[in-house]
């Protein structure tokens, strides 16, 4: 069994999606949101991320359309109830460094606890933040996942879909001369 899942980055993505951490079936497989259960991958296809449903054993071609994946806390457990707070606290610096390094325009916390937790923030709001992480606007989302019964699959797609229209509306950066 692996004890991580590798990220799928590169640099100038429009959007890098932050998971919590990996549930220990995708880390198992090496393959993001595994669990037939999980949304995520329906939802960025229907929220126009991607032309077509990408299966988890093809995630990589989430790239060629200029999103990535990561997660907050890279080891996997069956829940994220089972993190402790320090854990959250000493993955933020490598976040941060992935986010300076890789210039994403956007970071989309997939749930509130993670970037509560990075930020230290109780109280925090769905959508566009107001800091920043590096240069990178962030961006708060509900949780994908099949236990996330608070979300409809429709309400997860309207969520997903604003940050889309968020992406296209901003402005591309400039080229270095």
């Amino acid at each position: 069994m692996n004890d991580r899942l590798d990220d799928l980055l590169a640099d100038h993505l429009h959007v890098l999606f932050c998971g919590i951490n990996p549930g220990k079936g995708s880390a198992a497989l090496g393959l993001h949101f595994a669990n037939r259960s999980n949304r995520f991958w329906r939802t960025v296809h229907l929220a126009g991320f991607t032309p077509n449903e990408i299966r988890p054993q093809d995630g990589a071609t989430l790239l060629h359309y200029g999103c990535g994946l990561t997660t907050l806390v890279a080891r996997p457990t069956a829940s994220a109830g089972e993190l402790a707070r320090h854990e959250f606290q000493d993955a933020a610096a490598a976040l941060e460094h992935k986010v300076r390094r890789h210039a994403p325009r956007f970071v989309a916390f997939l749930g509130k606890p993670g970037y509560s937790a990075l930020t230290g923030q109780r109280e925090v709001a769905w959508g566009l933040q107001a800091q920043l992480l590096g240069d990178a606007s962030v961006w708060v989302l509900p949780n994908p996942s099949g236990r996330n019964l608070a979300f409809s699959l429709e309400q997860l797609v309207e969520a997903y879909r604003r940050l889309r229209e968020a992406v296209v509306q901003a402005p591309q950066p400039q080229a270095p001369c």
